[in-house]
């Protein structure tokens, strides 16, 4: 099997600057191949334009097509403008006691980003908002129960999943239980093995039972599961639990190596491979081209010079390829029109509202 630097950038996803598709992103593809794009606030202005972006990225990649993923769980973590339909926070979704509800929310979002172009959504959140002193979770999380978040999470992606837009549970194995934000600080959770197991992994682990398509690690350290790594790092909680205890074979997104929790301990060329070591399949980058380069490099060396076993990288590439194929064998390039009747149309409107009264009625 040849491991050239193409194929290895299949096991990245990378975040950029700007709204369109520029001579120095053109470049960076056609050298390094990266199998993913994150989009953000920062890369998306219109129905127009974001059309014409992601068309331009998937002819950056004829051979192989681009998963473009962007953070729509809606409320404060939400990346599209107001022109789609932005529904609420996962607390309020979860707040209305319905699966019928969270999974119309999907769906109607899951329309809505694939009519632009965009074929897979970090959502859902199956994190338990366990402790109110939470910095980053709080109403992100469908409630404080782990039998609601799992109902809830689970219909949330048999939404976005049945209606063509890849899902992807976060953050494995579970922030809720936190006071620290991994975007600033490595956060360190004390429970008990026993605790962690029946209440923090319950959501994940049927998730990951009834298929979910992927899963992104937290950069949380759990004593009780691995006592030295955080779980993006750790082998004992992506290896031996995900994969052999739980036997998941969906694939793994690290969450973006330049939070502080991972950059501030670990330098971006050992976290790759660090990560990849634990069995994490795709390595998520948002920001810093240099830094893309470095990790994409590290990789490279780490196979060439066998720290990493040619066998490992291909497990991730076959699970990566199974999900494209899965999601994206029938991708054909989002239009305008098609974009503009379903875009924040009345029928998603509507919907909108009525989770914020079933809401109400449930407070």
């Amino acid at each position: 099997m040849l491991l050239s630097r193409e194929t290895i950038g299949q096991m990245f996803m990378i975040g950029f600057d700007g709204t369109a598709v520029s001579s120095d992103l053109a470049a960076f593809f056609k050298e390094y191949r990266p199998g993913g794009i994150i989009l953000f606030s920062r890369n998306l202005e219109s129905v127009e334009q974001i059309v014409a972006l992601t068309n331009a990225l998937q002819r950056c990649s004829p051979a192989i097509p681009v998963l473009i993923a962007i953070d729509q769980e809606g409320g404060r973590v939400s990346r599209l403008p107001q022109e789609f339909t932005i529904f609420p926070a996962g607390e309020i979704v979860g707040r209305c006691r319905s699966l019928h509800w969270a999974y119309a929310a999907a769906e109607a979002t899951a329309r809505e980003l694939r009519a632009v172009g965009i074929n897979m959504n970090m959502a859902p959140v199956l994190d338990i908002n366990s402790n109110p002193a939470n910095p980053v979770i709080g109403d992100r999380a469908f409630g404080s129960t782990p039998e609601l978040v799992r109902d809830v999470g689970w219909a949330t992606a048999q939404g976005l999943q049945e209606n063509g837009v890849i899902a992807c549970g976060k953050h494995f194995p579970g922030h809720g239980d936190t006071v620290a934000d991994s975007h600033h600080e490595l956060p360190i959770v004390t429970a008990s093995r026993d605790r962690i197991e029946r209440f923090e992994l319950l959501p994940f682990r049927y998730a990951a039972a009834q298929g979910i398509a992927t899963m992104m690690t937290a950069h949380v350290l759990y004593r009780a599961l691995d006592e030295h790594r955080p779980a993006t790092l750790s082998p004992a909680i992506i290896s031996t639990l995900l994969r052999h205890t739980w036997h998941y074979d969906g694939v793994v997104l690290t969450d973006d190596l330049e939070m502080h929790a991972i950059i501030d301990h670990y330098g971006i060329e050992d976290a790759t491979v660090r990560s990849i070591l634990a069995g994490c399949d795709i390595v998520l980058i948002c920001t810093d081209r240099n830094r893309q380069v470095a990790a994409m490099e590290a990789l490279h060396k780490a196979v060439l010079d066998g720290s990493i076993a040619p066998e490992r990288i291909a497990q991730s590439l076959e699970r990566i390829s199974r999900l494209k194929q899965r999601f994206l064998t029938s991708l054909r390039p989002a239009t305008v029109p098609e974009a503009t009747l379903v875009v924040g149309c009345s029928a998603h409107r509507a919907l909108l509202h009525s989770i914020h009264q079933a809401a109400k009625q449930t407070a």
